[in-house]
């Protein structure tokens, strides 16, 4: 049994993995930057380290430091949350060879999911149907031209080695094509280290639907059932439902066991989302996340299922505590990401909180690290925090969500919460019809 983690992270989801590990009686250690010396992850935990300055390649990134944090506060083990180390085999190499657990899958799985197109090429081999695309990645621009023209456009072209929507282009002409394949292949290897690229066709309006999986090294693998996460700006997710009104119980089941049953073929240890798109009552598989997702709270509050502490207990060498037949599915759960954003432009927007006031009532969770007088500085990621509200169904949901959104203060920064409100507002997300390029269109000069 794990009896002390050290959180690899900050934010919402290091103060989301400090409460699971604290409901099994684990200690825990968090890690922090100047920065966030009063963050809240901070003041909760049992004990703190202070691994570097404000920007993440000095802190949060910095495997040394992390792992010396881990063996000089006595950690058996290390979460690392989403973003930062997360995905990167490196880091999950070296904490076992320092003798710790990782908690999340070997890093032998990482890598392999870690390229997308090893991840297309494996899932493919298990029976899962990808989008059209080039075989492998493309580094001669003529060779990419000539795919790209035989599969007709508008193509994608996405980087090999990172997500995100980061390294990501649309070329939707012979005309524009050389321009979007630099500008994909610059962007991948400013973010990944990696600019090698590949080509998809792009799909005109798909859904983009991804399934929960949590699985043993005892070879049990189960799925929680899927999520929609078709509401994008710049192929970044900000509202995620669950279920999803488009796949009926018949083909979900059908699916997410044909789904487990290929992640436990490739002895696959830990949580993972499958990340697919929706088109034509088709699912197309893009990327596997090897790592807790942002939108978890939803999948739990509908299932029940505390995830987070599954996948604590699994890396500590337990058996799932659920079989497939035990998951059941309870109403409708819609997940709006809160960040310090203008809601018009998108900039980033830091500060000081200077009042907080968190909504409540039936069905309404919030997940944050915020509080009042907290700052939010401007060196990471945006999202500060998440507004999960679940309800018998998508109507009862959506109403809810309505309230809750207008209860929602955070006085002192930008946020995304009048976004929010026009989306809960908005005619065709009220029926459902929506897809990956809603917002491009109707909030055309926002994203």
């Amino acid at each position: 049994m794990i009896k002390k983690v050290l959180i690899a992270n900050r934010g919402e989801i290091a103060v989301r993995v400090l409460r699971a590990c604290k409901d099994l009686g684990i200690q825990t250690v968090a890690i922090h930057s100047t920065a966030d010396a009063d963050a809240m992850h901070v003041r909760l935990a049992d004990e703190s380290v202070c691994v570097g300055p404000p920007q993440p390649r000095e802190s949060y990134l910095n495997i040394p430091a992390v792992i010396s944090a881990a063996c000089i506060s006595g950690a058996d083990a290390i979460h690392p949350g989403f973003g930062f180390l997360s995905e990167n085999s490196t880091f999950s190499h070296m904490v076992e060879e320092h003798g710790l657990i990782f908690i999340g899958p070997k890093a032998d799985h990482i890598a392999m999911m870690g390229d997308k197109i090893t991840a297309k090429k494996t899932f493919s081999s298990l029976g899962l149907q990808i989008v059209p695309g080039s075989d492998g990645s493309v580094s001669n621009i003529n060779k990419a031209l000539k795919i790209a023209d035989e599969m007709g456009y508008p193509v994608l072209i996405k980087a090999a080695g990172g997500g995100g929507g980061r390294g990501m282009k649309v070329a939707n002409s012979r005309l524009d094509f050389a321009e979007a394949y630099e500008t994909a292949r610059r962007e991948a290897g400013i973010s990944f280290g990696n600019d090698q690229v590949y080509l998809e066709k792009y799909l005109a309006n798909p859904r983009h639907i991804e399934f929960q999986i949590i699985a043993d090294k005892f070879g049990n693998a189960i799925h929680l059932g899927e999520r929609d996460c078709s509401l994008q700006k710049r192929n970044q997710k900000v509202w995620e439902e669950a279920l999803s009104s488009v796949l009926t119980p018949q083909f979900r089941d059908d699916f997410g066991r044909k789904i487990a049953r290929a992640v436990g073929e490739l002895g696959y240890c830990g949580v993972g989302t499958l990340e697919f798109l929706y088109e034509n009552e088709r699912l197309y598989f893009i990327e596997m996340n090897t790592r807790i997702q942002v939108e978890h709270p939803i999948t739990e509050v509908i299932t029940g299922i505390d995830i987070v502490r599954e996948q604590i207990l699994i890396a500590g060498g337990r058996r799932l505590s659920i079989s497939q037949d035990d998951v059941k599915f309870r109403g409708h759960a819609i997940e709006c990401r809160i960040n310090a954003e203008n809601s018009e432009t998108f900039m980033p927007s830091a500060g000081t909180v200077t009042n907080y006031h968190c909504p409540g009532g039936p069905g309404v969770r919030v997940d944050s690290a915020l509080y009042d007088g907290c700052k939010v500085p401007p060196y990471y990621d945006s999202l500060i925090a998440k507004l999960i509200v679940h309800a018998n169904d998508r109507e009862q949901c959506l109403a809810s969500l309505r309230r809750a959104l207008r209860e929602y203060v955070i006085d002192g920064i930008d946020t995304l919460i009048p976004l929010h409100l026009k989306l809960a507002n908005n005619p065709d997300v009220i029926a459902g019809n929506f897809d990956i390029h809603f917002l491009e269109r109707v909030y055309k000069g926002n994203t």
